[in-house]
C-alpha cells in the first residue's frame, strides 16, 4: 500500500474518530458552576478542551489506521467475510 494512500485513510479514522467524541466528556456552564455570558444557549459547553479531543482523535486514528493497513497485507477480513448476503441458488432451467 501506498505511503499516500496511508496517510488519506489516516485522515479520513482522524476525522470520523474526532467527531464521534467531540460530544463525550463535555458539560453545560451550568453543571461546571461558571456565569453564563448574555445571550448564551442553556446547552453551550463550558468546559470545551480541543487539545485533548485532538490527543484522543489522533490515538483512536493511530490504532484504526494501523488495523486497517495489517488487514490489508495480510487479509484476515475480506469481502467474502463480510457478505451479509449469500449467493443465490442455481436455476436449472
Amino acid at each position: 500500500m501506498a505511503i499516500s494512500s496511508i496517510i488519506a485513510i489516516y485522515f479520513l479514522f482522524f476525522v470520523m474518530s474526532a467527531f464521534i467524541m467531540l460530544p463525550f466528556g463535555i458539560r453545560t456552564t451550568e453543571e461546571v458552576g461558571a456565569a453564563k455570558v448574555a445571550g448564551q444557549a442553556e446547552s453551550a459547553p463550558g468546559n470545551f478542551r480541543p487539545g485533548k479531543l485532538l490527543i484522543r482523535a489522533t490515538v483512536i486514528a493511530i490504532v484504526l489506521t494501523s488495523l486497517f493497513v495489517l488487514n490489508f497485507e495480510y487479509g484476515w477480513i475480506g469481502v467474502d467475510d463480510i457478505n451479509i448476503w449469500p449467493d443465490p441458488p442455481e436455476r436449472n432451467i
